[in-house]
């Protein structure tokens, strides 16, 4: 529907300019859980990063498919696995990245101690744990260098 201005113009309808719904927070009480530290959101492959500085700590799903892999990804590398295990029994590689051992682990939704394990999470992350979160790019930059260093 248009409608027309005091000065006679045409306005566009109402709906053009509504905004966008967004998507619901998947696993809302996580970024509740990490609020001292003001952590940022962004969007990445239909889920929702969840910085705090300049790390990357964790991924929230929540999609249709693969359900198996809905959850809370934490940011980490092989070399932390065997001290994260303890810690998180479920924890396990996120299937959607492929077979193998991937740097990143799931803590998977469907685990029935889903929410304790990603308040756990939480906690760490909260306490400055090295072990879970990563520079975006960082190993990047470092292979670069180590390239421009060799003669």
């Amino acid at each position: 529907m248009t409608r027309r201005s005091r000065s006679g113009r045409v306005a566009p309808a109402d709906d053009v300019f509504a905004a966008r719904k967004r998507k619901p927070v998947p696993h809302e009480f996580v970024l509740e859980a990490l609020a001292p530290l003001g952590p940022e959101t962004r969007p990445m492959f239909g889920c929702l990063a969840v910085y705090v500085e300049d790390k990357i700590v964790l991924v929230l799903r929540d999609k249709p498919a693969p359900a198996q892999d809905n959850g809370v990804w934490l940011a980490t590398t092989e070399e932390h696995h065997a001290a994260l295990r303890p810690e998180f029994p479920s924890m396990r590689s996120i299937e959607v990245l492929g077979s193998g051992v991937t740097g990143w682990q799931v803590l998977p939704a469907e685990s029935p101690d889903f929410e304790e394990a990603a308040l756990r999470a939480c906690a760490l992350i909260r306490a400055g744990d090295p072990r879970i979160g990563k520079v975006p790019g960082e190993k990047r930059k470092q292979r670069r260098t180590t390239r421009r260093d060799k003669p």
